[in-house]
């Protein structure tokens, strides 16, 4: 597997220790983030873990702080119970994690969406709360037609793209309370090529990872059930600092529908490869040399 190195540019933030109970997360996001990935992680994580959300479509950091910009898709995204306004929540101080979510292309937020000054925005919020929550960004992923490769953006952005150029900055200002990484990109990658390679039953390409159109067509960027179980396992180990072996692997959707699952034997085989991907990368806040097995 193929994962990045650690930039020289951008300090490295100090490994963490796992929550001592569950957690309270806020979701900020969009479509990548959607209702079943928290509702999945919800059923992962131990008893007691709870969370709330504001979501749009394709939606920027920058369109949920200001007033004045509209959110695509806002009141079909934040019908759930889950819906909480962000401001509110991320300032209240009631959350152990906040999971800040920006859109894609990437290029195009830090270039025209100033990205990289709107999760440091969002982050001095969540900064400022008391007690003040854990921050994490969560790497999302391009379109698997990218014109310059799916497998390509994944490798090549995290480091010049999410890391440097959206984190950066913030990074070097609070090192002693950074914002950690997410890497589901990372993951979905990993995944990838892993099922190209036989690597996983029942799983024969990335497109297995896709969602289809009412018309059968592939969706090129939003995943179906397995992925959004491999993203959804990603949070736990990123959040919990805990493998994910041995956790179940027949979960429900959002609306209470039983979601598409993998079998027991290419589940195992997934949440070995997101604890693999989660080790191997030092802004997920474990130690990358001796993290707990």
């Amino acid at each position: 597997m193929a994962f990045a190195t650690r930039s020289r540019s951008v300090p490295v933030p100090p490994p963490l220790s796992p929550p001592d109970g569950p957690l309270k997360v806020f979701h900020l996001g969009h479509s990548l983030v959607g209702p079943d990935i928290p509702h999945m992680l919800a059923q992962l994580a131990p008893e007691g873990h709870d969370f709330n959300s504001q979501l749009g479509s394709g939606t920027p950091l920058r369109a949920h702080w200001e007033p004045g910009e509209d959110i695509l898709d806002f009141e079909t995204a934040n019908r759930t119970p889950a819906y909480r306004d962000a401001r509110e929540a991320i300032g209240s101080g009631e959350y152990g994690a906040v999971v800040l979510t920006e859109m894609v292309e990437l290029r195009d937020a830090i270039k025209y969406f100033d990205a990289a000054k709107y999760l440091a925005k969002w982050a001095d919020l969540a900064r400022g709360a008391s007690p003040r929550p854990r921050l994490y960004l969560y790497e999302t992923w391009h379109r698997l037609d990218d014109p310059d490769g799916w497998l390509e953006r994944i490798d090549g952005d995290l480091e010049t793209l999410w890391t440097r150029k959206l984190l950066g900055t913030d990074s070097r200002r609070n090192p002693q309370q950074p914002v950690y990484l997410i890497p589901g990109g990372q993951v979905l990658a990993a995944m990838a090529r892993a099922a190209e390679a036989g690597g996983i039953p029942g799983l024969a390409s990335r497109e297995s990872l896709f969602a289809r159109t009412p018309e059968g067509d592939l969706d090129t960027i939003h995943i179906n059930d397995l992925g959004a179980y491999a993203i959804a396992l990603t949070h736990y180990a990123v959040l919990y600092l805990r493998s994910p072996e041995g956790l179940p692997h027949q979960l429900t959707r959002a609306d209470g529908t039983p979601a598409q699952a993998f079998s027991p034997e290419a589940a195992a085989k997934v949440q070995q490869i997101v604890w693999q991907a989660v080790r191997s990368l030092p802004r997920t806040g474990l130690a990358v040399a001796g993290a707990p097995a």
